[in-house]
């Protein structure tokens, strides 16, 4: 994982370091410095733990949201609080287990000027968790303990008829019904595909699946056009689909996706809810 503590998780892939660093200081811009946690911080599960920040050009009556991170990815929502600097009670999961890469992520909602997003990342802090380090240990012990002894066995029959070689739509992903909205065409198997959040920024996270394997995990969606590239097997027809994490303040997640292969874009919008994920087929001619 990366070093930086600028570069955190997809959810903040967007951000530029300097988003971050302390010449975002323009006094037409917002800003948020985080000062609890910092780097001797050691949050103690099942201890409740206390955020403390401050503002320049955020009123007070504005909200912003609190997300636990630990090697880029989404742990735990902390919440979202007025602007009021202060905020203590917050309790933290108890699977969260110990370590010394966690971070807080905050991030500006509803902002005056929708392209100037305050956000700001912690250094790095540790986080102890003795009952989740304990119930880690007996499960490794319970797997080693419970490993078969590997039998013999005779070789199955491998021959594959022709209907069994028939592709199959994917139709549930994780007990969620997948819907397949479009289905597309492209020159090339590479593939360049931007997200952004359609219509009003509410703090969606979403993850974008390819073939039923992550290529963007747990992101924090804003206005700002994410971009990644991927690479289609041109042997099928590839299932693209969206994957809600959270419900925002207007769900369902709805996300506009824009897909190009240099000659050829095609724009689409996929909804998804925690029950149900909208796709797309991308297949190469």
């Amino acid at each position: 994982m990366r070093q930086s503590p600028f570069l955190i998780l997809c959810l903040l892939s967007l951000f530029t370091a300097t988003s971050f660093g302390q010449g975002n200081l323009d006094n037409k811009n917002s800003v948020i410095n985080l000062t609890k946690p910092d780097t001797g911080t050691n949050w103690n599960i099942p201890d409740k733990i206390t955020l403390e920040w401050n503002t320049i050009n955020i009123d007070t009556s504005k909200t912003i949201r609190f997300f636990l991170v630990r090697n880029e990815m989404v742990v735990q929502e902390l919440g979202t609080f007025k602007n009021g600097g202060f905020e203590e009670g917050i309790e933290l999961a108890k699977n969260i287990g110990s370590g010394s890469r966690y971070q807080v992520v905050a991030i500006e909602l509803f902002p005056d000027n929708k392209f100037k997003i305050a956000k700001r990342v912690t250094p790095f802090f540790t986080i102890t968790n003795a009952a989740s380090d304990e119930r880690k240990k007996k499960q490794q012990l319970a797997n080693i303990s419970s490993v078969p002894s590997q039998k013999k066995s005779k070789p199955k029959n491998t021959e594959v008829t022709q209907t069994e070689k028939k592709p199959v739509l994917r139709e549930i992903f994780e007990g969620r019904k997948i819907s397949y909205t479009k289905e597309l065409q492209f020159d090339s198997e590479n593939i360049t595909i931007k997200i952004w959040d359609h219509g009003r920024q509410d703090g969606d996270i979403v993850s974008i699946y390819l073939n039923g394997v992550s290529v963007v995990s747990k992101y924090y969606l804003t206005y700002w056009k994410k971009e990644f590239n991927v690479k289609l097997d041109p042997k099928k027809s590839n299932d693209l689909f969206l994957y809600a994490h959270n419900l925002g303040d207007s769900p369902p997640n709805t996300v506009s996706v824009e897909i190009s292969d240099g000659k050829k874009s095609e724009n689409i919008v996929l909804n998804s809810d925690l029950q149900s994920c909208e796709a797309v087929l991308i297949s190469v001619k």
